[in-house]
């Protein structure tokens, strides 16, 4: 039990790191902290109960699965609270953010 509430604690230090160096949108960060948290404790079930007794790496699998479909889930959030605009010198679409950044639609940021 030790082990899986070191393991989660790391996860989600892990996981709050990634909000502090500004790149993914809140989202991204708030929904993958939310699916490692989640699947740091699923798996630590799941880990225990099957009868080997390693909560601690079902803990570390569950998180890191949590966490990547968490980001997705969040980017698919972004995607969808996008505005999507068509710049006539550029002949190009870009997107923008309700925050105010603005990407091209090869992922390039737009100045």
């Amino acid at each position: 039990m030790k082990r899986t509430l070191i393991a989660i604690a790391g996860f989600g230090l892990m996981a709050s790191a990634c909000s502090s160096y500004g790149g993914p949108s809140d989202n991204v960060v708030r929904n993958a902290a939310g699916g490692a948290a989640l699947g740091a404790v699923a798996g630590a079930i799941v880990g225990n109960n099957v009868g080997d007794g390693d909560a601690g790496r079902g803990a570390a699998i569950g998180a890191a699965i949590g966490g990547v479909a968490g980001a997705i889930r969040g980017s698919q959030q972004d995607r969808a609270n996008q505005s999507r605009y068509w710049d006539a010198n550029a002949r190009a679409y870009y997107y923008c953010y309700p925050q105010g950044d603005c990407y091209w639609e090869n992922g390039t940021r737009r100045n």
